[in-house]
């Protein structure tokens, strides 16, 4: 019976993480996608005009 105890919690683990990979790869996509990249675009300008600012003040 320890064949199984140690058997049990590397197969539990082993469910757990290809459940993760397939709701990530299902939630890749689809109708949030759009918003999820003008989500990323916009925090990409941000950070490209804080730091084009921050540039022009050190001169």
């Amino acid at each position: 019976m320890d064949y199984v105890s140690a058997l049990v919690p590397p197969v539990v683990m082993a469910a757990f993480f290809i459940g993760l990979i397939r709701v990530i790869v299902k939630t890749q996509g689809g109708a949030n996608k759009a918003k999820e990249d003008a989500a990323v675009d916009a925090a990409l300008a941000r950070a490209e005009g804080a730091r084009g600012s921050s540039a022009g003040t050190d001169a």
